[in-house]
């Protein structure tokens, strides 16, 4: 999976310049994921961070990554993912984030054999 999942964790609600979000595919994951969605970006806004900030903070906290791979279409968006190293995710906003985004478990060690 993508870092920002393909631009979900992007601010896909809040933008309103067309692009990917408009397309058929994104459009019907908007809609399957919108609760969380809007969840998450009041959470941001709350953290007062960008939610492409946020996500790319939330990847960096995890223990078992160790270099997340970005995919940066300009260099407004190179830019901005160095915004996320600014990031500082406290215990209760990591939390907050895995009740909005249930049921990832923690790696390697619960994907162990």
């Amino acid at each position: 999976m993508e870092p920002l999942a393909g631009g979900l964790l992007a601010g896909v609600l809040e933008k309103q310049d067309g692009g990917r979000r408009y397309e058929e595919r994104q459009q019907k994951r908007v809609e399957e994921h919108r609760p969380a969605l809007e969840q998450y970006e009041a959470f941001c806004r709350e953290l007062g961070q960008a939610p492409a900030d946020v996500g790319l903070a939330w990847l960096l906290h995890q223990p078992a990554v160790t270099a997340p791979i970005v995919g940066p279409r300009t260099m407004q968006q190179f830019e901005g993912s160095l915004a996320a190293l600014e990031v500082t995710l406290e215990d209760a906003a990591l939390d907050r984030l895995d009740e909005i985004f249930p049921g990832y478990k923690a790696a390697p060690m619960e994907y162990a054999w």
